[in-house]
């Protein structure tokens, strides 16, 4: 199979990520006697430099580790709603929805703390040893991917405005970073030192990164993000508001471990996060496959995976939430997916059509109910995380940008790692976007917007509630063959995160072996696709029933075949689908692989 680049193939190390500087930083910690979770703590927070317009140091993250000969875990780097951000509070300001931008879209944030439990608990470098990556960058400057400049213009106006301590920040003397000119953050890269030099005298390796989330929760940064919290800030509603956030929330909070949601599949384990995330989505659709697999590629195949991911996203809406229990046994069940797998006919469903686990009665929020029936088709671009795709009518439709309504859009960031020891990391870093809030002047980089995704109307499962996570689009994977772990895998991409993993995973599972490892680039380069036909995730929540964007590769005879079917196919670029990273080790032989994706052209794979 034609393949963009070779799946790369070693012994020592392997790393995959959304930014060659974040791999290749990564690459020299494992060089440099590290593990995988030292290589994938210091990868991170070059990504917070390198991409800010993806992710930031106050943003999100989920993280699944499979350590060496032990148990896979996830190490949630989801904040929770601060004490203040009831539905009540949001309705009071005349609110429907929780604005895209601005504080008051600000969850706790939660990337720093997951960090730093993950090389605490699980590393064994310095703290010093693995921000030494991102500081340099951020002090002597890097050559910066294009949308960063493109995603600075594309908000100029609202800098140079309202959001001056952006402007000081990406418009340094009126100029938006450009390629082959260094961009600096020297704010942030004094953050972190002044960070490493307040926890200089706290002990030995553990007691200074546990000095750091202390100094992260309740002091200098502590204190400055609750000042930027507190100011009035232009959000997407048009108005000027403040948060929510407290120097309670930021001390009350720390990241956690948690098990994984499991499913097996052919003699595969994949392993997600839980329902406050989509992660059980991917699982979902693997559990309303039929026993046989149409012809990979096929019109069939293709028609029967948007099928599938139609009806797993109709029970997200309805069940997935960290507000309420959510019933992820029956929804995995055989007995549920078996009556599920009927709805599957020969022609494109334009319903949205949730499920009654254990006889349960779904629910929709009075906002998906209105935009299924009477806004189906009619979309408002938001501020959510895109498809790499740029088409008009998507209510995410490509790498951050204005829409019609002058709003920009954030994506994500991915990264997985593992060492020559068998240990292996999938993260995908988010939120914080220098386009979501403005940069806090003391620290260099915003506050998040993942409240975003919670719902202001009560009895939800996603319901905005204080002290609960709002329902995440992050979704990075592990997959385990016969109870090992063997590939970690992931994309940026939002609600398409889980369609386009499903069909990799899949071209990965159905695969022969090639030279003696996974085919991952080959999976990675296939041509890839997404639906758009349930309610966004992201402001405004648009959605469009019975879409199907596909990229121009896509067979002319399955693009004929998928329309006669009645799927609303638009036809996008080459190489617009998807931005997954995957590395792999085989169990058998010890050889570790890895493969990135070419589209976006920032993306690589690195390893020896």
């Amino acid at each position: 199979m034609f393949t963009t680049r070779p799946t790369l193939q070693g012994a020592f190390g392997m790393v995959s990520s959304t930014h060659w500087l974040a791999s290749q930083s990564a690459m020299a910690v494992l060089e440099d006697g590290g593990n995988a979770y030292d290589a994938a703590v210091a990868g991170a927070f070059v990504l917070h430099v390198v991409e800010p317009h993806l992710n930031g140091p106050a943003g999100e993250v989920p993280i699944l580790l499979a350590p060496a000969g032990g148990e896979v875990r996830v190490l949630c780097g989801q904040g929770v709603a601060p004490g203040g951000a009831s539905v009540a509070h949001y309705q009071g300001l005349g609110l429907d929805l929780v604005p895209g931008t601005g504080p008051l879209a600000a969850a706790v944030p939660g990337a720093f703390d997951a960090w730093m439990l993950l090389l605490r608990d699980h590393g064994t470098k310095s703290l010093a040893d693995v921000l030494k990556y991102a500081i340099g960058y951020a002090e002597h400057g890097h050559a910066p991917v294009e949308n960063v400049g493109a995603t600075v213009d594309s908000v100029r106006e609202l800098f140079e405005t309202a959001w001056t301590s952006s402007a000081e920040v990406y418009l340094p003397g009126g100029k938006a970073p450009r390629p082959g000119e260094l961009f600096r953050n020297p704010a942030l890269a004094a953050t972190w030192k002044r960070l490493l030099e307040e926890v200089d005298g706290a002990g030995d390796r553990d007691a200074r990164i546990e000095a750091a989330r202390e100094v992260w929760r309740s002091g200098f940064v502590a204190e400055a993000l609750v000042r930027q919290a507190q100011r009035p800030t232009m959000d997407t509603s048009g108005e000027r508001h403040t948060g929510t956030l407290t120097a309670a929330d930021l001390a009350g909070w720390s990241a956690t471990y948690e098990t994984p949601a499991t499913y097996d599949w052919n003699g595969w384990t994949v392993c997600k996060a839980g329902p406050w995330s989509q992660g059980p989505v991917l699982l979902q659709q693997l559990a309303l496959l039929p026993p046989e697999l149409p012809r990979y590629g096929s019109a069939d195949y293709v028609h029967l995976l948007i099928e599938g991911c139609k009806l797993a996203m109709a029970d997200r809406e309805a069940w997935y939430g960290d507000a309420a229990g959510v019933p992820l046994a029956a929804l995995l069940s055989d007995e549920y997916n078996a009556g599920r797998r009927q709805l599957v006919g020969d022609k494109a469903s334009r319903e949205l059509r949730p499920g009654s686990p254990g006889g349960r009665t779904p629910r929709l929020c009075a906002h998906a109910r209105v935009v299924t029936g009477e806004m189906a088709g009619s979309l408002a671009l938001g501020v959510g995380e895109p498809t790499v795709a740029k088409h008009p009518t998507s209510p995410v439709p490509g790498e951050p940008e204005v829409g019609a309504d002058g709003l920009t859009r954030g994506d994500t960031c991915h990264l997985d790692v593992v060492d020559r020891w068998g240990n292996m990391v999938a993260a995908t870093p988010s939120g914080g976007w220098l386009q979501s809030n403005p940069v806090v002047p003391e620290l260099g980089f915003p506050l998040g917007t993942r409240l975003q995704m919670a719902w202001l109307e009560e009895g939800l499962p996603n319901s905005l509630t204080p002290g609960r996570r709002p329902r995440t689009t992050l979704t990075p994977s592990i997959a385990l063959r016969d109870g090992v772990p063997v590939m970690a895998f992931g994309t940026p991409g939002g609600d398409q995160q889980d369609q386009w993993q499903l069909h990799f995973f899949l071209a990965v599972a159905q695969r022969a072996r090639v030279r003696g490892g996974l085919d991952l680039q080959g999976a990675i380069d296939a041509p890839n696709w997404h639906n758009d036909s349930f309610p966004g995730s992201f402001y405004p929540r648009g959605m469009r029933p019975g879409s199907v964007t596909v990229e121009s590769r896509t067979p002319e005879d399955v693009v004929a075949e998928l329309r006669r079917r009645g799927h609303d196919v638009t036809v996008g670029e080459p190489w617009s689908e998807g931005r997954l990273c995957a590395v792999a080790r085989d169990p058998e032989t010890g050889i570790l692989s890895a493969a990135a994706n070419p589209r976006g052209m920032q993306g690589y794979a690195v390893g020896r």
